[in-house]
């Protein structure tokens, strides 16, 4: 595996190979979404930092481990929950992108650093609504 790039991102898994990174400026709720999608059933597996490594083509996605297992809730804290130590992202949500009336194809986004030349499909993201279901529904799908 490549050198791990650290990613100021949230990420949560729906199993081994279906990791989400969710990308977002300071404050947009990436904390928020990965809660809601953890609630349609994924797993933590990091928030707030992010690493992330290559192996060939894939992108994979771990917590530093200071902060493995612990995800940061607007005014409750810190909160302390099971966590996926390693996950295979195949999807990004950006909630600095517009958002979708439907949900578009995902556009394919750039990595950068050691990871430069790498990229993953993004699609824009919401945290509210049924949108967490709908991704966890696309993520099974994409999964077969």
């Amino acid at each position: 595996m490549s050198a791990a790039a650290n990613h100021h991102a949230s990420a949560v898994a729906f199993g081994p190979e279906g990791g989400i990174l969710i990308l977002g400026r300071s404050g947009a709720g990436k904390s928020r979404l990965a809660l809601a999608l953890i609630d349609a059933g994924a797993q933590l597996v990091a928030d707030d930092q992010v690493l992330l490594t290559a192996q060939g083509d894939a992108v994979y996605a771990r917590a530093p481990r200071s902060i493995a297992g612990m995800i940061e809730v607007r005014g409750l804290g810190l909160l302390t929950m099971a966590y996926r130590r390693l996950a295979r992202l195949v999807l990004a949500l950006d909630l600095d992108l517009p958002p979708a009336r439907r949900l578009p194809d995902p556009e394919m986004r750039p990595l950068a650093g050691p990871l430069t030349g790498l990229s993953l499909p993004c699609l824009p993201a919401a945290t509210d609504g049924a949108f967490p279901r709908a991704v966890a529904h696309y993520i099974r799908a994409l999964k077969g």
